[in-house]
């Protein structure tokens, strides 16, 4: 039976966690294939970058190719590798404003990042950036095990007031079911970058949607196989955005949710 979506991008995101990736992407490598898509961001095209210079590689769901060093502009790649952002940084202070809305009270944000990738690092600088105009305080906590992020929110809960936002990057995906029972626990209203989180029981998420992006990567196969180089298409950002919103969890809460907010939702779980 086919994965579903949700199970397609946690499975891959599990992937992404192993030892092994350096030496898969040698191998995929010395396979020397026409193009090869690399389907978890920086995680993934990171090694395959080491292992080729040569080989044509398109990105998806990647936040930063520039910072990261993976392509020299988004106008002008300049190497082996182009694709798709899976979206561009001021996205993250628009989780700030959808947490206001959702949850007014909010003055204290907790931040989940990642902040060994560059993404993780650009995703709070924008969220920090944005906070004051929104009368807000955001604060960082690390993912990187359960043990930590258990310990982080339950200490940032103690106080009240307080709401979380968890950026894009595998590890949150991979944590995904803790986070979502820690904000239950603690009474957190979350926001969320991606679908998955929401069809488990968090509350709303907005990001881009992820099966779009690969669509539009297999126009940029084709492109390639005919003949074009990735050194001359430019780095792509996202077209289409989703909403998505569980109202079983908003009521948990005892929250509700503003009626214009749930009637642009592109997907309402009951």
């Amino acid at each position: 039976m086919p994965l579903s979506r949700d199970q397609a991008w946690t499975q891959l995101c599990e992937w992404t966690r192993t030892d092994a990736l350096r030496k898969h992407a040698a191998e995929l490598a010395a396979l020397a294939p026409d193009v090869i898509v690399s389907a978890a961001g920086t995680t993934t095209t990171a090694p395959l970058l080491e292992a080729t210079r040569d080989l044509p590689i398109v990105f998806v769901i990647l936040i930063d190719p520039v910072g990261a060093g993976f392509v020299a502009s988004l106008a002008r790649p300049g190497g082996n590798a182009t694709g798709f952002l899976m979206f561009e940084y001021g996205l993250s202070g628009k989780w700030l404003e959808l947490l206001r809305q959702i949850a007014p009270g909010v003055t204290r944000v907790a931040v989940l990042r990642d902040p060994t990738i560059a993404a993780g690092i650009g995703q709070f600088g924008a969220i920090q950036s944005a906070a004051p105009s929104l009368g807000l305080e955001a604060t960082p906590f690390n993912v990187r095990d359960a043990g930590e992020i258990e310990r982080d929110i339950a200490a940032f809960a103690r106080s009240a007031n307080g709401g979380l936002i968890v950026t894009t990057t595998p590890r949150t995906l991979v944590h995904r079911d803790l986070i979502i029972g820690l904000a239950a626990r603690h009474r957190l209203p979350a926001v969320y970058s991606t679908r998955p989180f929401v069809a488990n029981g968090g509350l709303i998420a907005y990001g881009p949607d992820i099966l779009d992006q690969f669509r539009r990567s297999a126009a940029y196969v084709d492109r390639i196989l005919k003949g074009e180089k990735p050194a001359d298409l430019p780095v792509q950002a996202p077209t289409k955005y989703e909403l998505i919103v569980n109202l079983r969890t908003a009521r948990e809460l005892g929250l509700a949710l503003p009626p214009p907010l749930i009637a642009r939702a592109d997907e309402v779980i009951e």
